[in-house]
């Protein structure tokens, strides 16, 4: 089987109605097929049913191979594992002169995303208020977008971003209601007693996180739960 390398593609998109060669409107149609069925079924498990868009790269001119008989034609997606943004296709002629090539495409998945209703800062929490979904394409997107507003709200902001940026893990962690230095009230008890003792932070510490926490009045350092701003409670 002749195997042909990426030398004979170039990642330039194109209207399929250019190609004056049989072989690569070929090409074009049975990838364009296979794209269009591999990207549908990926989206219906998605659910709302997300449009999509298939381009597929120039491939070039100057390629001369067989044309193969439909029923020898096969198309694989070689990479990524989803058929979404930048994808390679493998096409395989199984016919008398047998070949194999890859196709390079992109596919646009449109989906409903968390962005920002405005500038958000450093540090910040994030509220309802600054966030909304809005569609954009997540095949440009890798795995950095978040589809929940629940997903985001609540979280604390790593970095500056402007308003209509998309939210995802890459910008966001959880929020530290406690930080390293901080004075803390360290709370111990059970159903019959309950001893608040003032403390402070050695660690930062987001809700329910285990800390390190130093009681100032004994100066011993105890691991603490963190519970709220400021709260921290140890078991009796």
């Amino acid at each position: 089987m002749r195997f042909i390398t990426g030398c004979a593609v170039l990642a330039i998109f194109f209207s399929a109605s250019a190609s004056a060669n049989p072989l690569i409107d070929q090409l074009i149609g049975v990838t364009s097929t296979y794209l269009e069925q591999e990207v549908t079924q990926y989206a219906s498990t998605l659910g709302g049913e997300p449009r999509h868009e298939v381009q597929i790269s120039r491939l070039d001119a100057r390629l001369r191979l067989p044309l193969c008989a439909e029923d020898a034609l096969s198309a694989q997606l070689e990479s990524p594992e989803i058929p979404v943004g930048r994808v390679t296709v493998r096409v395989t002629c199984n016919g008398p002169s047998p070949w194999r090539l890859f196709v390079p495409a992109q596919v646009s998945l449109y989906q409903q995303v968390v962005v920002s209703t405005r500038p958000l800062q450093r540090k910040s929490v994030i509220s309802a208020q600054d966030i909304r979904l809005a569609e954009r394409d997540t095949g440009l997107l890798g795995n950095n977008y978040l589809l929940d507003p629940a997903q985001a709200i609540g979280m604390q902001m790593k970095r500056n971003v402007n308003a209509d940026t998309v939210l995802g893990h890459a910008q966001l962690e959880q929020n530290r209601l406690v930080q390293r230095g901080d004075k803390v009230v360290i709370s111990a008890g059970n159903s019959s007693v309950n001893v608040r003792m003032p403390g402070e932070a050695l660690e930062d510490g987001t809700l329910g996180a285990q800390i390190r926490v130093r009681n100032t009045r004994s100066n011993r350092v105890v691991r603490a739960r963190v519970t709220g701003p400021g709260q921290v409670e140890v078991g009796m």
